[in-house]
């Protein structure tokens, strides 16, 4: 999710900011760029907030090709996984921005209700479903019409809604009534509500669509509640301030960044248990986990580093600085870079993630490779790979 925490801007580098660029100036100088076929394109979105644009990365070049102005106060960005298109969502003009990823332009504009601040796509890339945290509702969106076909009422102040992995049911998390509302993706409209914990807000279902998890920053707890029963299973303590949830690619474990313990928990799926909590950095805030389930990287917001957790061992195996509050992170579709938005700096920083059979070799090849400046206060990141004239890879 996108960073809820203030931002500074800086008036001047320091010392070791500079001595950061120093070092990605260098790094930079010996990045190859792959070989790929032609019409191919490799790009990230980053939104930024107080520019009100996204700015496109080309990450075969590790540039910035353009900015793309959209709404007011952009936050959550989203691409489609069947189109060559990316949707943003403007929480301060109450609007959702289409933008054509071949053309490098806004191709559409749609209204929604108050104060938007996320976009979740069904896994069919027919509808988005939109929580209006300002108007204790949902907007479904039909992709191809361009159009919202459903408003539909939910509880007080709606984070976000996510669209269960099957496309069956949606969940909005409704922070002044801690609960959540499950919704009936094919008969548009809610099939329950189940109590939570304190101020629900970021979620994750579950690939088989069993369940879905709540981080409730109020109480310090995860919630999970079944998703064929629409019943509340366990409240899971955590650390303090559980801001946003990681979840391994194969389900069976799930990343708590405890904002303010300087800690993550491990939470077991498949019996709704915490594992453990492990200190990392200073107030994590993101996380992101490889396609092979074996490392967590973890952006650390108060210490400007990302730390790298190896799951299987147990273990930090080690941390990269980067820029100045780092916050959203994603991976290149090779996992050979880790993408990391400096929410203070401006930037996004670059960093080499040198994959070997053996993790314990990986610290010593892990390094910053650029930091590519961006607009103003960016918040989300998204990557879209895609061939000209061809539906997503």
């Amino acid at each position: 999710m996108a960073t809820a925490w203030p931002c500074r801007s800086s008036s001047r580098l320091g010392v070791s900011r500079l001595l950061l660029l120093a070092i990605a100036l260098t790094a930079t100088a010996c990045h190859q760029r792959k070989t790929v076929g032609p019409g191919y394109h490799e790009y990230a979105y980053v939104t930024n907030g107080k520019s009100n644009s996204v700015s496109v990365l080309d990450l075969l070049q590790l540039r910035n090709v353009k900015t793309i102005a959209v709404g007011v106060g952009p936050t959550g960005v989203t691409a489609s996984p069947t189109r060559n298109e990316i949707y943003v969502a403007n929480a301060d003009s109450n609007n959702i921005s289409i933008i054509d990823a071949e053309s490098e332009q806004v191709v559409a504009v749609i209204g929604v209700h108050r104060a938007p601040y996320y976009v979740s796509v069904s896994s069919d890339g027919k509808r988005a479903y939109v929580a209006n945290s300002g108007s204790a509702n949902v907007s479904v969106i039909d992709l191809a019409k361009r159009a919202v076909i459903a408003t539909i009422p939910v509880g007080g102040a709606p984070g976000l809604a996510r669209v269960a992995p099957d496309g069956k049911l949606a969940v909005a998390s409704n922070r002044t009534d801690n609960s959540v509302t499950i919704i009936d993706t094919e008969k548009l409209r809610v099939r329950g509500t189940v109590s939570v914990c304190q101020q629900p807000q970021d979620m994750v279902i579950l690939p088989d669509s069993s369940k879905v998890f709540v981080a409730c920053p109020g109480s310090n707890q995860v919630a999970a509640v079944d998703l064929k029963s629409d019943r509340l299973l366990a409240y899971l303590d955590v650390g303090q301030l559980p801001a946003q949830l990681t979840l391994k690619p194969d389900g069976g474990e799930l990343f708590v960044g405890n904002f303010n313990s300087n800690s993550f928990s491990i939470i077991e799926t498949g019996n709704n248990e915490v594992g453990g909590s492990y200190l990392i950095g200073s107030n994590p805030s993101h996380g992101v986990v490889t396609s092979d389930n074996g490392l967590l990287y973890m952006s650390n917001f108060g210490s400007d580093s990302v730390s790298v957790y190896a799951i299987d061992e147990g273990r930090v195996i080690g941390s990269v600085q980067v820029g100045s509050h780092p916050d959203a992170l994603a991976l290149t579709p090779d996992e050979a870079h880790l993408l990391v938005v400096d929410s203070r700096s401006g930037d996004v920083a670059v960093v080499r993630t040198v994959k070997t059979q053996d993790n314990s070799k990986i610290s010593a090849d892990r390094a910053l490779v650029t930091l590519i400046p961006v607009g103003n206060q960016p918040n989300d990141i998204v990557i879209k790979a895609f061939q000209v004239g061809k539906k997503s890879r």
